[in-house]
């Protein structure tokens, strides 16, 4: 049987395709304006990739922000149980999942069957969050993909010391006239996304092994703090902005 699992994420849409349980294409687009839009071409995009025909798939389940758009779905599943899910299956080990997406972060707790034991999630601010450290890149002038590694080259990271993105950015340019150096100002940013994490985490209380999802956990930078911080190992899936859309998948194949 053929299922899949589509996130629409506030950033970026995944679909992820599986054929007998087996993972067999993927696909990440921009989200936009048009949810539908986003989702047709990111099932078209996998689809292709699977070697497959889209009347083939048996089962589809939706999850993210966008889930309420997606007509065809059999079933709409929350983000947590599928980054759960999701991430469990790839690390069977797994008791705590840290999702930093564009939105909202989540540190959730599962059970040894990868089912959600508890959670807690941030999606009332920016900080924490990829949209924040957008932001800060729009203001340094500088791409997302350049931060992690700029932010390496830091000897005395500033203090970032609003959490509101908007007061935030007004630092950032205050530090940017004062003429203090890119690399300080980025490693301060990222630290101050790690500390909204690490209360979020510390709140919750963390449970070994932890596994990190989301666009976010590509950033190096925010990882190697984060497992500084909580004096732990961050587990990385190959592709962790795909989890959401695996769980769901795989929650997909259970329902046929």
């Amino acid at each position: 049987m053929i299922a899949a699992g589509i996130d629409v994420g506030s950033n970026t849409t995944k679909v992820v395709i599986l054929k007998n349980g087996e993972w067999v294409g993927d696909a990440l687009v921009l989200t936009g304006a048009d949810n539908r839009s986003s989702v047709e071409k990111a099932l078209a995009q996998a689809v292709k990739a699977a070697g497959i025909k889209q009347t083939e798939i048996t089962q589809y389940v939706a999850t993210g922000y966008g889930r309420i758009n997606i007509p065809f779905a059999d079933r709409k599943v929350t983000e947590i149980s599928c980054h759960g899910r999701g991430a469990h299956t790839v690390f069977p080990g797994t008791r705590t999942v840290i999702d930093v997406g564009g939105q909202d972060s989540k540190v959730i707790r599962v059970d040894a069957s990868g089912r959600v034991a508890d959670f807690i999630m941030n999606d009332k601010c920016a900080a924490g969050t990829g949209r924040f450290l957008e932001v800060m890149a729009r203001a340094l002038e500088i791409t997302l993909t350049e931060m992690a590694a700029v932010a390496g080259k830091s000897k005395n990271p500033v203090t970032i010391s609003n959490t509101c993105t908007v007061f935030a950015e007004s630092e950032v340019i205050s530090y940017l006239a004062q003429g203090l150096p890119k690399e300080d100002i980025i490693r301060g940013l990222h630290e101050a996304v790690v500390d909204r994490i690490e209360s979020m985490a510390l709140r919750l209380g963390i449970e070994p092994e932890v596994t990190m999802t989301g666009g976010v956990a590509l950033n190096t930078a925010i990882v190697t703090s984060l497992s500084k911080r909580l004096k732990l190992t961050i587990l990385l899936p190959p592709q962790p902005q795909l989890i959401g859309a695996y769980g769901a998948a795989l929650i997909a194949t259970n329902q046929a």
